[in-house]
């Protein structure tokens, strides 16, 4: 029983790591849905993402201080639009309509993931550990995570956010 014992547990230990490392690894396309939507509504596919920092800004239309900061992310992400850097809206708005209002209200011209407090929105948040929002997670171009503090950076660094975003890619 002992030697059984004392294969199984580091057996354990190398399928956890194992485990481990692929949710480390995920692509951008294991972590995004099979389809996006852009500012109108119009169905995206992720692939446009391919080569580019990615950040998820989770956020809703009812929350102030989600308010207050999505102006500030969208002027950082139109002045970076053109060197291969995205947002992706996770929104956790009420009703779809509620959404469109917020995104048209604050101009916001990236993509978004279909829908409001859908599934794949709870499994992001649940994956990135969001406990408040506005929070923008920042995820390399391989889809491995570079930091969950991005609204910190660009409240407070926004002229080298994306170049310290860059640097500190893991991939």
């Amino acid at each position: 029983m002992r030697p059984l014992l004392a294969f199984s547990v580091p057996f354990a230990a190398l399928v956890l790591a194992a485990t481990a490392h692929a949710e480390e690894t995920a692509s951008l396309h294991t972590i995004l849905p099979a389809a996006l939507r852009d500012a109108e509504g119009q169905k995206v596919d992720p692939a446009t993402l391919e080569g580019k920092t990615v950040a998820l800004y989770f956020s809703a239309h009812w929350c102030p201080p989600c308010r207050a900061f999505t102006p500030d992310l969208v002027k950082f992400r139109d002045e970076h639009a053109d060197q291969d850097f995205e947002v992706v809206f996770v929104s956790l708005d009420n009703s779809e309509g509620e959404k469109r209002k917020y995104i048209r209200d604050t101009k916001m011209k990236w993509l978004t993931l279909p829908g409001v407090r859908s599934k794949k929105a709870a499994a992001l948040a649940k994956r990135f550990q969001i406990r408040g929002i506005p929070a923008l997670v920042v995820l390399a171009p391989d889809g491995s995570l570079v930091t969950q503090n991005g609204r910190e950076d660009v409240l407070f660094s926004p002229k080298t956010a994306l170049r310290k975003w860059k640097e500190n890619d893991p991939s």
